[in-house]
């Protein structure tokens, strides 16, 4: 049975997993049209590392069990290893790396039910708002290929985009999974720090600031996802809060009048017109929705804020290169590195001790001010991004670039995400505009730690009121 037919989109997970059980399509039908999908759509987006397709055919169950039970889906290519694939990371360096387990969140979603067919693209480790790198080139946005699907997580976005499949995971750092939803119109949420397990290969991720998670079409389906794969996972050094009720729950069940801080910029850097056009929409929406709306601001400079993130994000690749050069027995030659990570390591890849821990001490310190803001307002608004998706090609540095203009080239298009990673605070990027140009532009919406449920709550609002699940990209896997 063809599972899209009479129709312009596609069933979302739990609709398939649904379809899978009531006998409508068996797992092997729905995992056989993914992966034809893939495989005819991927030479226009370049958005996959690893073909897994084979393999994943040869070991479906014929009644698979789980939430997700015969779903199909995609895992980024980056510290989220999948047993016998690549882990390249977007790097020459780790080009031929295969994975000799599957990371702790990759086999929670397996007991979900999942056929993962494949990994997706990433830049080099992952500390890039394209994905584009030497080793795999450019990932292509469905809704224009000559512009970025975003970064770090845009191959499972451009999937998602496509139609390929209904969710793709993918990791967070700084923006990575809310950054691409927004350039490829799709639903992307970062959790709360703790919730989902980041082992064993990691265990804090950039000083707690990287987070996994999936990137979705459907608000529901990522509710549900969560609930599958979050919990404490032993040994971790966070946890979040434990929820009394299910978050797939706090989907059918409107929140109650919110307070919402609209935030429009991040000083120094400037927004758009169309990216504030977007936020305003969306806050007149809110209101619209019975939420109260007003002005207000983040307890930071921009400039610092990243100065300060960098000392640990580049103290962290001084490490993990160095720990590549030990399992190499050599030393990893610097010209396989990106120029950007050249750039990152000769900025903050020696700070001191001292100087590493104050950054931690200081984003901590940022962390409090931040649940005071959130302590205030039910749930702070303001545009997932600064400039709508940029071409290919935007985000290139040599070696002869600054720091300084690697923070602006790249926190001139994202300053606002990286915020929530640093706090720990959920959020997400909800695709409720585009622009004359047809571009998506997402909205961000961030709530106190362990807040989820009204995230999910109002999003499923928000899509009830704004549907974008039938806006197809000109480069879909549906023919349409």
């Amino acid at each position: 049975m063809n599972i899209t037919s009479n129709a312009q989109t596609q069933p979302d997970g739990l609709a398939t997993a649904d379809a899978i059980r009531q006998g409508h399509y068996t797992a092997a039908e729905a995992a056989a049209q993914a992966l034809e999908r893939m495989r005819r759509i991927n030479p226009q987006l370049n958005a996959l590392v690893d073909d897994l397709g084979e393999e994943a055919m040869r070991s479906i169950p014929a009644q698979p069990a789980g939430v997700f039970g015969g779903v199909p889906t995609l895992v980024k290519d980056l510290f989220m290893p999948v047993k016998g694939a690549r882990m390249t990371n977007g790097s020459l360096v780790t080009k031929t790396a295969i994975a000799p387990f599957d990371a702790e969140v990759v086999a929670r979603g397996r007991a979900t039910g999942i056929t993962i067919l494949g990994t997706t693209t990433s830049p080099e480790f992952g500390n890039s708002y394209t994905t584009e790198s030497r080793l795999l080139g450019a990932t292509a946005n469905p809704w224009s290929p000559a512009h970025t699907a975003g970064g770090s997580s845009g191959g499972s976005a451009a999937m998602v985009a496509a139609r390929v499949v209904p969710f793709a995971f993918g990791n967070d750092g700084g923006g990575s999974l809310r950054v691409p939803a927004s350039c490829c119109g799709v639903f992307g949420l970062k959790p709360t720090r703790g919730r989902v397990p980041m082992g064993p290969m990691i265990g804090e991720g950039w000083a707690g600031m990287g987070c996994n998670h999936v990137i979705s079409l459907s608000v529901r389906d990522s509710a549900a996802m969560l609930d599958a794969i979050g919990g404490m996972e032993i040994g971790a050094p966070y946890a979040a809060p434990h929820d009394a009720a299910s978050l797939l729950s706090s989907v059918d069940h409107p929140p109650e009048r919110l307070r919402i801080g609209l935030i429009r910029e991040l000083a120094p850097f400037k927004a758009e017109a169309e990216c504030i056009a977007a936020v305003e929409d969306a806050a007149r929406l809110c209101i619209d929705l019975g939420h109260e709306v007003e002005e207000t601001q983040f307890p930071v400079e921009g400039m610092e804020f990243y100065d300060t993130v960098f000392t640990i994000i580049g103290a962290q690749t001084r490490n993990y290169v160095d720990m590549l050069g030990e399992m190499m027995g050599v030393p990893v030659d610097p010209m396989e590195l990106e120029p950007r990570t050249r750039i990152i390591l000769r900025e903050k890849g020696n700070v001191s001790g001292a100087t590493y821990a104050a950054a931690v001490d200081w984003i901590h310190a940022f962390g409090r001010r931040m649940a005071h803001l959130t302590a205030t307002y039910d749930v702070l608004l303001s545009p997932t991004l600064a400039k709508t998706p940029q071409p290919l090609g935007s985000f290139a540095l040599t070696d002869s670039d600054s720091f300084e203009q690697l923070i602006m080239l790249f926190h001139s298009f994202s300053p606002i995400t990286a915020l929530f990673n640093a706090s720990g605070q959920p959020a997400m990027s909800v695709p409720l505009y585009w622009s004359p140009q047809a571009l998506p532009i997402g909205s961000h919406f961030a709530a106190g730690f362990g807040r989820e449920h009204v995230l999910f709550a109002l999003a499923a609002r928000l899509e009830a009121a704004r549907p974008w699940a039938h806006r197809l990209p000109p480069v879909n896997a549906l023919g349409f």
